[in-house]
This record gives structure tokens, C-alpha cells and sequence, in this order.
């Protein structure tokens, strides 16, 4: 078996750490894994992809081959367009509705329609769940939750295993605040 997955959206928004919390989980379980990432982190709010590759068997490249990948991660809506190219027919697209405006003529009106033509879609209004549920840090775990079970090659349980791992030198509290972001991503994942 094996997953292509890019992770999007933009400096600061916890994309890296998402890719962190995967690679644990595959480690982990004994997992093929190849990473590449582009960093727009030297000023915030600059471009942030990470390209995962996971399979059960030897894994050639780092980079994921336009329409190859099986879903698409991203904490920014312009951003999960940008890479449209590389999702493959009937992949996913789990991303923030929220955008972050970096620019002047942000045009979200054609962002979202463009979200709403695709077949495979789960759009969240990331801002107004983590402020409802008082997880102001963790939109990227609630993201990462929605996508946990589409994501197939790894349980659920495996990635909660990672986040205890990921979060754990940051205090208890810490953890549990993603535990229960990545629990309620997951029941957006299930609708």
C-alpha cells in the first residue's frame, strides 16, 4: 500500500508539524517514508509544502509525482489549489475554509467556488472550530484529525500515539489540547 500526501498552507500555520506528526506514526509502524518540503518560513505568512510519500514498500523518490497524490492537506484555501496538479482522480482535498490574507486582492470568492466544483472536498471553517472549542494552536491537528481516516495506511490510534510523542516535551496540557483537536477533527472526516 502506499499514500501520497502534500501538506500546504502557509508560514506559521503548522503545516511542518503535521508533516512531523505522520512521519512519527510511520516510522513507527515500520513504514517506507519520503519527505520533501518547501520553506516559505523565513517571514511569516511565505509559502509552506511538505510532500509526504508513504508505502509499505521501497520508496524511489521524495517528490510526489504530479496526479499522483491521493489527497491534499491545507490550512490555506488558495494554497490546496495550488497544488490541484499533483491529486490524482478521485483524491482528496481537506482544507481550512479560513484564509489567510497575505496579499491585497485576496479573491476568496473564486477560491471557494473553485473548492466547491472539486468531487473529493472537506472544507472547515477551521477559525470558527478551534475559537468554539478553545484550541486556538491546534487548527492543524483538528485538520489532521479530519484526514486521519481517509489517510488509510495509518489508524487513527497510531497518529493520537504520535501526537503524545510530538507534543509530550511541551507539557501535558499541550498534549491534551491537540488529543482533543485531533478528536474533533475526526468527526468531520466521517461525514
Amino acid at each position: 500500500m502506499k499514500k501520497d500526501i502534500i501538506l500546504s498552507g502557509v508560514g506559521g500555520q503548522g503545516i511542518l508539524s503535521i508533516a512531523t506528526i505522520i512521519g512519527e506514526a510511520a516510522t513507527r509502524a515500520g513504514l517506507n517514508l519520503k519527505q520533501a518540503e518547501v520553506h516559505g518560513m523565513s517571514q511569516r505568512g511565505g509559502e509552506v509544502e511538505s510532500g509526504l510519500r508513504l508505502s509499505d514498500a521501497e520508496i524511489y523518490s521524495d517528490l510526489v509525482p504530479l496526479g499522483a497524490a491521493d489527497m491534499i492537506l491545507s490550512m490555506e484555501p488558495m494554497e490546496a489549489l495550488r497544488y490541484l496538479p499533483y491529486l490524482h482522480e478521485g483524491g482528496y482535498v481537506i482544507t481550512s475554509s479560513s484564509p489567510f490574507r497575505n496579499i491585497a486582492s485576496y479573491p476568496e470568492e473564486a477560491v471557494q467556488a473553485a473548492l466547491a466544483g472539486l468531487e473529493h472536498v472537506i472544507s472547515l471553517d477551521l477559525d470558527k472550530i478551534t475559537r468554539e472549542n478553545a484550541i486556538p494552536k491546534s487548527a492543524n491537528v483538528v485538520l489532521l484529525g479530519t484526514a486521519a481516516r481517509l489517510l488509510g495506511i495509518l489508524t487513527p490510534e497510531q497518529l493520537e500515539e504520535s501526537i503524545r510523542t510530538i507534543f509530550a516535551s511541551k507539557g501535558s496540557a499541550v498534549v491534551e489540547m491537540n488529543l482533543k483537536a485531533f478528536e474533533i477533527g475526526q468527526k468531520y472526516g466521517r461525514r
